[in-house]
């Protein structure tokens, strides 16, 4: 058995346009982009339903401005990346996308002081694996930490904009969906980047939403969407919504002569009345957030309802048309763009996120690929109700830059803190903890110390004059200017000096990155025409380490090792670095196991068949065999 790597690339550098719009609002450490660095994207997995409709034609959509490099490599179908979305953006733009996107809809963090977690709980009967951790332990993941000081927050969003606007068509539009602490700021970036003249609607979404009794204002009860357009004619498609019944309406017309809009009468004088039964959506959306048992809540903290996204979907872009999500969190745009016979780009920090997302994607594509084999041609031109075909039954999932420690950030920083003696304070937005008279701050682990992360820094104490500790700085890699960044800003610096840890290398705390893999027992047979793979077993040295932190709670009340595992995944024709899934196993409810044991049509002799193993944790591990 052999884990398999894939190989990386050199990375290139993209230019972004200044902004050019008003008002311009102001920050310290505001700056332009005008050079981002756009790292190779190394191809981990492919999906693909087609099989099951084979010969049907799909959804028309124009590949032929689709980069040259995915048309080579047979990959016409959804993008998902895992990576921090400047990096992925920059990709993007550096990979034949820009100018290519017909409609961007994000649902960035809205800098609300909030920990976003993930409930999770191990597979198996309702209530017999159920674990109510603390935070930080098994029952709860941090999805991404949505805490930041105003002026960082306002120059990442800035620097995304400036970004997505590149990608945009000249067609194209871009919603983003706020809520009430920074909408008003957002909106004057987003102004600022796109032209206030390009400014085309603010739209309310209220929701449903528990009223609590005791609070000391109004209950928040609603989101913001802005519509703003890249160029002076956007795609725009008239949506309606039916009405509870019909309704009345007075017929009017344009009297020429008095130059007013009057009352249609008949013969007789009397007015004339239209029934309608439906009206024009107009920019206050009432829609319900996602119940509990609606089906498709996915355990993701601020997952959006599939309905909100189609009506955005179907009114900014037509059938064929790209639309991308860089904050795809449970992955409701790309679900919804699918649905609608669009074309998708999808890409998020969290490796959770990713995952999630892909398993949803899988169902919707088998589901799709099922209801287009079980009609003929000629019903599907008859169904002129149904929705668009889809415009893939696949999609490809990427990983850019090579920082994937296959943990998650929470847990790095708690077991950096415990190994460097770090006391952890969760009431400082900005640093992690203190160590002895220093402030401690740990760099997200999923890429290396940059000047930008130093920049931030310097940024933060500007805000804290009377903050004189020294500060303590732990990575996971350093770029070599981040280097050169902090001996200049240590040079006669009485104060606030700045001490670096690299958690490899460091010759006195380093070394503490041993994370202990996940363990996988199988074996593959071949039974004539068939292969048969059984998995015997599987520990997840992660899931048993929160367990036991937890009192009361021990290895012996998992009898059965397929309640750690979300899902299985096969590729039984394994060329040693995609991961191109031949079978999926992922059960639709949580109290549902994986089978554990599968049977495929063989392979030639000697290919490989690759097993990945997926826990609850969202840890990976995949095995090899021999066929």
């Amino acid at each position: 058995m052999t884990d398999t790597t894939p190989a990386a690339k050199k990375p290139t550098d993209v230019t972004i346009s200044r902004a050019k719009g008003r008002p311009m609002l102001s920050w310290v450490g505001k700056k332009p982009l005008g050079r981002v660095t756009a790292f190779p994207a190394q191809l981990m997995e492919r999906f693909s339903a087609a099989d099951a409709a084979q010969g049907l034609p799909l959804g028309a959509a124009d590949w032929s401005k689709w980069p040259k490099n995915l048309q080579q490599q047979d990959l016409q179908g959804g993008l998902l990346y895992h990576g921090d979305n400047k990096e992925v953006l920059a990709h993007l733009l550096a990979n034949g996308f820009r100018g290519q996107v017909k409609l961007i809809y994000i649902d960035p963090p809205f800098d609300s002081g909030a920990d976003y977690v993930r409930k999770v709980q191990l597979r198996g009967p309702k209530g017999t694996l159920k674990i109510d951790g603390e935070d930080y332990a098994l029952g709860e993941q941090v999805q991404y930490t949505d805490i930041w000081s105003n002026d960082n927050y306002l120059q990442f969003m800035y620097e995304r904009l400036l970004m997505l606007k590149e990608l945009l068509s000249d067609e194209g539009s871009l919603v983003m969906h706020c809520d009430w602490g920074k909408s008003h700021l957002l909106r004057c970036v987003a102004d600022e980047v796109f032209g206030s003249d390009h400014f085309k609607n603010e739209i309310v979404w209220r929701y449903a939403k528990y009223q609590m009794r005791g609070t000391s204002r109004f209950v928040s009860n609603h989101d913001t969407l802005f519509w703003y357009s890249n160029g002076s004619s956007p795609t725009y498609n008239l949506v309606t919504e039916a009405l509870d019944g019909p309704k009345l309406l007075k017929r009017k017309k344009w009297d020429s002569e008095t130059a007013k809009i009057v009352n249609v009468r008949d013969g007789e004088g009397k007015l004339i009345y239209d029934e309608y039964l439906e009206s024009k959506v107009d920019d206050v959306w009432e829609m319900d957030i996602i119940g509990a048992t609606s089906g498709e809540r996915s355990g993701y903290p601020t997952q959006k309802p599939v309905a909100l996204l189609e009506r955005v979907i179907t009114a900014l872009s037509n059938p064929g048309d790209l639309v991308l999500d860089c904050f795809v969190g449970s992955g409701t745009t790309a679900i919804a763009a699918q649905k609608l016979g669009r074309r998708w780009i999808g890409c998020d920090i969290n490796k959770g996120a990713i995952q999630t997302t892909a398993k949803r994607l899988q169902g919707v594509m088998r589901e799709q690929a099922q209801e287009l084999s079980s009609v003929t041609q000629g019903e599907l031109i008859a169904q002129m109700d149904a929705p668009p075909a889809p415009c893939q039954l696949s999609f490809s999932t990427w990983r850019v830059n090579d920082y994937d420690l296959h943990i998650q950030h929470n847990e790095a920083v708690e077991l950096a803190c415990e190994h460097l003696g770090i006391t952890r304070t969760r009431t400082d937005p900005f640093f992690d903890g203190t160590q002895g008279n220093k402030l401690a701050k740990i760099i997200p682990l999923n890429h290396p110390l940059t000047p930008l992360d130093l920049e931030a820094l310097r940024t933060e104490l500007k805000n804290r004059p009377e903050e004189e500790r020294d500060l303590l700085v732990v990575s996971l890699g350093q770029e070599h200017k981040a280097r050169e960044w902090v001996a200049h800003y240590n040079h006669n610096r009485p104060i606030n000096k700045i001490h670096l840890i690299e958690l490899r290398t460091d010759r006195k705390a380093g070394g503490f990155i041993k994370h202990e893999p996940m363990s996988v027992q199988a074996s593959v047979q071949r039974n004539g025409d068939k292969l048969v793979l059984q998995i015997d077993d599987v520990v997840s040295p992660s899931i048993i380490a929160r367990l036991d932190l937890q009192e009361g709670i021990f290895r012996a009340q998992i009898p059965d090792w397929r309640a750690v595992v979300d899902c299985v995944l096969i590729d039984a024709n394994h060329d040693g670095e995609v991961f191109n899934v031949t079978l999926a196993d992922v059960p639709e409810r949580k109290q549902d196991l994986v089978s554990g044991r599968y049977e495929l049509l063989a392979p030639p002799l000697g290919a490989k068949v690759a097993i990945k193993v997926i826990d609850m944790l969202g840890e990976e591990r995949t095995v090899v065999f021999a066929s």
